[in-house]
């Protein structure tokens, strides 16, 4: 995986719910699981087809810290 920050922030990750890359990396900066992610967000809570990109980027960004 490229370098998070070089990444499209205006990215749609999880199409049923809008949900961009943008959100993922603010919703984990202030502390959010994938639980409390896909509560907010409504990402992860579709079809599915998000499920492993959105948690690879959050245990990708939970790595950094």
């Amino acid at each position: 995986m490229a370098d998070t920050e070089e990444e499209n922030p205006k990215e749609v990750l999880c199409s049923c719910s809008g949900t961009t890359r943008g959100l993922i990396i603010e919703l984990v900066a202030q502390g959010k699981d994938l639980d409390a992610i896909s509560r907010y967000s409504g990402a992860l809570s579709g079809c599915g087809g998000c499920e492993w990109e959105i948690t690879e980027l959050v245990n990708a960004l939970n790595a950094k810290t």
